[in-house]
């Protein structure tokens, strides 16, 4: 059963991307304006975007069917393509008022639509597919949906928890209906911070492909994404993941600003810390516990400039490689969240801190201190108590703040 309510056009447009992969390169530069995407558009891929959302998108269909019919030739003739053929009676109704339009105008309409000289449509069922991602969470998991055709009808969706440090976390195959789909990827979409972003499919593809081949050797894959994997992680060679997409589109801005800014997203809890090893974290925990409880230290405030001191300083061997690198590509896969969100200068800025992890200068990556301290933020608060009044207990006993 097809959706009712409208998304937005130009939300409406990215699924009829992500659904119609041949078309997406003439979708995504149009950017939901009408007008820009018929010049893009070759006629018949204009039919094929039409048809499919006035069958999936009804109210979306029918904005872009409007606005069409205000275009001279072009729009007509990509109204006049449009195959009735097994469409739900609102589409057919929609395009029979906008045939009744082009004949008020002059337009010659005809009563059947000839023959086509090319192959029929795929059925919308079988041709539906589309793809989400949600954000990543502060230890750098995320979840993403691949919605395919089911060959006994309805579809199928796979739910995929990954994390490109510790692989595949989870797998869930539902067979169901495709409004149950709809409905449940709609809720997670009004989900605010965490709302989950469309996304093409053969980039979620090789993004779960990614964790996959980075899944440790000792722990065997979820049997579900094992036997799922040729649908939900085998993307064609060549398959750009989503930070590709946005490096492409935004470049690699240069210069300082970018990092301070990313720091500041990271501080506000908005993106990371995506924390190291347990053991990279606990060997600093116990510096800053040295420090807060030393008998040589008399001033509070040498205490605290030793304690920042010590983070500065173990920052280079924290963002060592690999984990230096895993962090970029997370900044970059955060980038493309919030690029599909419109925030295209904190996209910039998580690219730019991205390019700084990967030229390895950590010392002076203003980005990994803010991340490094975030997330030893419970130890570095107990070691200014021990500053301030000694507590008994010590900071490195706590354990750093990362998500289970």
């Amino acid at each position: 059963m097809s959706s009712q309510s409208g998304v937005g056009l130009p939300e409406a447009l990215e699924r009829a991307a992500s659904a119609l992969p041949s078309e997406a390169d003439a979708i995504r530069p149009a950017n939901g304006d009408p007008a820009q995407l018929i010049e893009l558009l070759d006629p018949s891929a204009a039919s094929r975007v039409l048809r499919w959302l006035l069958v999936e998108e009804p109210q979306d269909g029918a904005e872009l069917l409007g606005a069409w019919l205000d275009v001279p030739e072009r729009g007509a003739a990509a109204v006049l393509g449009v195959d009735a053929d097994g469409m739900p009676k609102p589409a057919r109704k929609a395009l029979r008022r906008a045939h009744h339009q082009l004949r008020s105008r002059g337009v010659e309409v005809p009563d059947s639509k000839p023959a086509p000289t090319v192959a029929k449509l795929p059925n919308v069922e079988e041709a539906f597919e589309e793809a989400m991602l949600s954000p990543l969470d502060p230890r750098g998991g995320r979840a993403a949906y691949l919605v395919t055709p089911n060959p006994q009808g309805g579809v199928r969706m796979f739910e995929v928890l990954f994390d490109d440090t510790r692989g595949i976390l989870e797998c869930r195959v539902y067979n169901t209906g495709r409004s149950k789909v709809r409905n449940f990827l709609k809720e997670l979409e009004r989900k605010g911070a965490l709302a989950v972003i469309a996304t093409p499919p053969d980039a979620v593809r090789a993004l779960v492909e990614r964790a996959a081949e980075a899944h440790p050797a000792d722990r065997p894959l979820p049997r579900a994404f094992h036997e799922s994997r040729s649908q939900v992680g085998r993307a064609p060679q060549g398959s750009s993941t989503p930070g590709d997409l946005v490096r492409e589109t935004l470049g690699v801005p240069e210069g300082p600003s970018g990092g301070r800014r990313a720091a500041e997203l990271v501080k506000r809890g908005e993106i990371g810390p995506w924390p190291p090893a347990q053991e990279a974290l606990t060997a600093v925990a116990e510096k800053l516990d040295s420090i807060a409880t030393s008998t040589l230290i008399v001033s509070a405030e040498q205490r605290r400039e030793q304690m920042h001191a010590a983070i500065d300083d173990a920052l280079p061997e924290v963002y060592a490689a690999p984990f230096a690198t895993q962090t970029a590509t997370r900044l970059e896969e955060t980038a493309y969240v919030l690029w599909k969100r419109e925030k295209d200068d904190d996209a910039r800025a998580c690219l730019a801190a991205a390019a700084a992890f990967r030229a390895g200068d950590s010392g002076e990556n203003e980005t990994a201190r803010a991340m490094l301290e975030k997330a030893l933020a419970p130890i570095f608060r107990k070691a200014e108590e021990n500053v301030e009044g000694g507590a008994d207990e010590p900071a490195a006993a706590l354990g750093p703040e990362a998500p289970r």
